[in-house]
Order: structure tokens, then sequence, then C-alpha cells
């Protein structure tokens, strides 16, 4: 094990030789702290043959081993082997009688460049293929699901524990650096030596994930697992408010990631905004570029309410939660703003666990439930004045933007209709499509129309953003992954939001990436001057780069060479360097 001094003592880290790291206001902080950890953690899972990797499959298991702890008593060490091998038991007859479905097989969800890879520490300068834009000065961070552990039974994509990949940007030098966001699960996970929490989407079927959830509560009762200290993997999203990087998924608080001067990634701990947040928050809370206040939601899948809706001031302040009245659970993954309004659908993917009972998965499409978008001022102090709008057999993963006009008294979101709409969730025979639509909400009649944006073609367009300086504002431009085949994305499409215009950028034969990051340049006043940032890996090589492609006219600037994989993953963000030496401390 490697010494603590292997990792910067946070405390002394400055940017610049005139500034460091603030300080929070005096009032303490309310988060928990994970074990430090003082090494490159590496996944237990062995890589397929094909990617060569140095370490070994016996080296992998012995660095996971090593930081399994030793201070159990007796009875636990005899409870954890009781209920380690009833699992195992249980899973081996499940898998006799029940194969998986693609959805939960890891053979299909974890497979190539979705593989897990091992942390990495910082590698400074990389190579660069072109010219870098001399705006681009800071750090590009980019979230995505990793999983620690050999899945014991089923795992879908996002399950994976969270890992933050970052590369960072300072005066024409680029440096890398990939580190598992430490949640408590993962903490946890990392000291019992295997997967234990049960596992949302993978996991969560039939009479298996009955079982799988009342082992769960065996290990909690034997202190060999604490729940009350966080569930969530952190896998999903990454905001940058108010001093602090965010690593969020839907089942939990988000945690507090910090980047070091040298451009490494430290968990800080599980943030609850100074102990004002005392439930989870969705992945996707929505920045104002001009107040810049933080609007965001949780949901609840078992208990009434089953969703609020809350903000915080531009200083970090939270306001009252706004219960917002649904029938049942709902699973709302992203929603959206405008100047004035927060618009949050109610969409037929709901959650009802007595499907477990009957053997099926508690994620279900609700054919007979109407699609519906509410309509709410930002500052309302409670629902009574949300305005329901109907909106038929519409199901939106992910919202792009939204505005208002006026001029019509409407409010129009842009988000990718999804049909089958539970198909990320569950095996179709029907193949997927994500199609740009554009909805219109009239808050006067009550009424809403759909037209996809994209007249002359059919395009798969799932993660992507608009100008973040414009979120909430009407903007005439979308940049999108084009998701073919599903679930790799081919390349990106710069969308024309007004006449459905459509430029595409393509990686290449057998390269594949994610989510374009759309950086807008300061000095620019063009909506759409600015920069893609995407990482991008090949498949016949092997290799993976990030590519930095001017969204004026989709020309590639620059490419820089990582050192390592990366798997394809989700959501990201950029950090100014003036955003890294603001950050707190807390």
């Amino acid at each position: 094990m490697a010494s603590t001094s292997s990792r910067p003592n946070l405390k002394s880290l400055s940017f610049s030789s005139s500034s460091t790291l603030r300080n929070e206001k005096s009032t303490p902080c309310s988060v928990s702290y994970p074990v430090n950890k003082t090494s490159p953690i590496s996944s237990s899972l062995q890589p397929p043959a094909t990617y060569n990797k140095p370490t070994s499959w016996k080296k992998l298991c012995n660095d996971v081993a090593s930081l399994i702890p030793k201070t159990t008593n007796q009875a636990q060490r005899t409870a954890a082997t009781i209920l380690d091998a009833v699992e195992n038991a249980i899973v081996s007859h499940e898998h006799r009688h029940h194969p998986l479905p693609k959805t939960a097989d890891p053979a299909v969800q974890i497979a190539g460049n979705f593989f897990p890879v091992p942390e990495q520490p910082v590698q400074h300068n990389l190579p660069v293929t072109g010219t870098l834009p001399e705006c681009i000065q800071g750090v590009y961070v980019r979230n995505g699901a990793n999983p620690l552990h050999r899945p014991i039974s089923g795992h879908h994509l996002f399950d994976g524990d969270g890992m933050v990949h970052a590369v960072r940007f300072n005066n024409g030098s680029v440096s890398y650096s990939c580190r598992f966001t430490e949640t408590n699960r993962f903490v946890q996970e990392r000291e019992y030596g295997r997967s234990v929490f049960p596992k949302a989407i993978g996991e969560l079927h039939g009479h298996l994930g009955i079982a799988k959830l009342m082992l769960f509560n065996a290990r909690g009762l034997f202190g060999l697992v604490d729940p009350t200290r966080g569930l969530g993997v952190a896998n999903t999203g990454l905001i940058y408010f108010n001093g602090h990087l965010l690593a969020m998924s839907e089942d939990d608080l988000p945690y507090h990631v910090i980047v070091t001067q040298t451009g490494d990634l430290k968990t800080w701990g599980r943030y609850d905004f100074n102990g004002q947040l005392k439930t989870k928050m969705i992945a996707h809370p929505k920045l104002d570029p001009e107040t810049r206040e933080l609007f965001a939601l949780s949901y609840d899948v078992v208990s009434k309410p089953y969703l609020k809706y809350f903000r915080f001031t531009s200083n970090g302040e939270k306001s009252p939660d706004v219960e917002i009245p649904l029938d049942g659970p709902t699973m709302i993954h992203d929603f959206a703003i405008t100047e004035n309004y927060v618009v949050i659908p109610d969409q037929q993917v709901v959650f009802r666990l007595t499907e477990m009972v009957r053997g099926g998965s508690p994620v279900v499409y609700d054919k007979k439930k109407r699609s519906r978008f509410g309509v709410l001022n930002k500052y309302a102090r409670d629902a009574a004045s949300i305005r329901w709008i109907d909106v038929v057999d519409c199901f939106c993963f992910h919202l792009w933007n939204a505005w208002e006009e006026p001029d019509t008294d409407e409010v129009v979101v842009i988000g990718s209709c999804m049909t089958p709409p539970d198909s990320v969730f569950n095996e179709h025979d029907e193949t997927l499509e994500s199609v740009l639509s554009e909805i219109r909400l009239n808050l006067k009649t009550g009424e809403s129309t759909r037209r996809p944006v994209i007249i002359s073609q059919q395009l798969n367009l799932e993660a992507g953003m608009v100008n973040r300086n414009l979120l909430g504002r009407k903007t005439r431009f979308a940049y999108l992954a084009i998701t073919e085949p599903w679930p790799k994305v081919s390349g990106f499409a710069k969308v024309d939001l007004s006449d459905g215009d459509v430029q595409k950028y393509i990686y290449g034969d057998g390269k594949y990436g994610g989510e374009p990051l759309f950086l807008p340049e300061v000095s620019c006043f063009r909506e759409d001057g600015g920069y893609i940032m995407v990482f991008v890996h090949d498949e016949e090589k092997v290799k993976s780069e990030l590519q930095i492609i001017n969204t004026v006219n989709l020309k590639l600037e620059a490419t820089v060479t990582l050192p390592s994989r990366v798997p394809y993953g989700f959501h990201g963000t950029f950090m100014s360097n003036d955003d890294l030496m603001n950050q707190a401390l807390c």
C-alpha cells in the first residue's frame, strides 16, 4: 500500500500563486467522509482478452482483497459466509431456470468498451494532434458507470459504480486522470470484497430481486453493511455549482468531488448542502445561466409524496420543498426550466414494486396512463398553480431545453421521444427509436402539439445539450449524440431547431463516442460559436482519445491521445480555471 503522501493535501492546494481553494462560510458542512485510500483501485472484473491489459487477474483480485478490513468479529464473519453462500445458491438456481434478459445480462451490458477500467493517476503532457484552441483552459470532466466488482447476478449498464474521467488543459499542456467516486456504497462494497448492495435495474427483477432485498436487509442486521449512509452510485451527471463539483445519480444525495492542482480527483464526501438537503436528488438539476440558481427534483418510488421540487439560490440556500401531486411513483429522469417556469414530465414509465412478486420488473410501461407535462412558476411555494397539459404517447428520457413564447401563450419543450418507452430497462423485440421532438404546451387553451424536428431523415438522437449560456431561453441549435447502432454513438448531430437542418460529424469506421459537450467560446457572439469535446474510442486499435471539434464548421481542431481506455459513459461538464480556483473545501 502506498504511503498517504501519494495523494495531495487538499488544504494546501493552489491553482496559482495568488489563489487557493476557497473555504466555505463558517457554518460546518454536513458531509460523510469515505474511507481514505492511497493507491489506485482496479475493478475486480477480468478485462476481455482483446484488451491485452498488463494487469493480471490475480493482481486485480489482490488489489481488492488488500482493502478488506480484518476487524469484523467471528459472528459477523460467520454471518457473511452463510449469507454469501445462500446468495450464490439462489443466483445459481435462478440462472438455471430463468435466463437473464439482455437488459440485465452482464455479458451484454458491460461488453466491449462498456467494460470497466482501473483508476488512473494523473498523466501529464499528453500528445496532441492539431492545435488546441487557446480559449480552452480548465478541465473537462465526464461521469460514467464502472463496476468495481464482478456482477453476482444481473447487471444493467446504469448500475455500475461512478467513475469520473478528467482532462485538464493548462496553457497548452494536457493531463488525464480517472477515479472512482467514493460513495458510501462503493466504500462498503470495497471493504466487503464483493457486490452486496441491490442493483436497482439489473437485479431487482422478480423473485430474485425480492431475495436480494431480503439478503441485503439481513446483512444490515448483522452490521455487515449500513444502508443509512446512502445507496447511490453517483455515476450519471456532473454539475459545477457554488464552488462544488457534484457527481450525481437519482438514487442518492450528490457527492462532492474535488479537482486537485495537478488534475487529479478526490471524493470529498456525500453532500447535503450544509444540512439542507434531506432527500435524494435527480442527476439532471438545472443551472439558470442568468440568476445562477440551481433547480432540482427528487422522486420516491415507495411512499408519498412521490415527487418534490426545490431550488437553491446562487449561494446555496435551499428553498422549502414543493410537493408535486402524482397518482403513483413515476420515473422522472429529467425536466426543464424556462425563464419563469419549471416544466415537469409525468409520463408512462412508472414504478410498481408489486410486479416483482409476479416475477416481473418493477419498471413498467403503463399504456393506460396519459402522459402530461406540468408547468409551474419557478418560485411557487406550493403546487396549487401547476398547469397539467396532456401530451399523448410521449416519453422523453431527456429534455434538452425549453422556453416561453408569450405571443402564443406557449411553452416550447425540446426533447427526445423514445419508443418503446421502457426499452432502456426492459427487453423488447421492437427496435428502439429516439426522435428529437418539439412539444408545444399552450397555457391558455391547455392543449399540446408534438412534431419531429427533423423531417428529412430518421435519426436516433439521445445524449447532448444546447448552449448552456442560453438554457431556459430560445435556442436555435442542439448538439446531440447519434445513438446508432444503439447503444453505441457513431457521431453527433448539430441540429437547427428552427428548420430541422442537420449537420453530422461521424467519428469514423470502428470509432464510437458518447455525449458531445458543447463549450461556448466566451469571446464569440454566435450561439454556435464554440467547441464540441467528446471521448472517442477506436474499437479496432483499442485506443481512446479526446476530440475537439469547431461547432461553426464541424472541423476537427485537435485530438488528445489518452494513455488508457475510456469506457463509454454518460454526462459531463467543463470547469474553467476560475471554477477550479474557487472550489470549496466542504
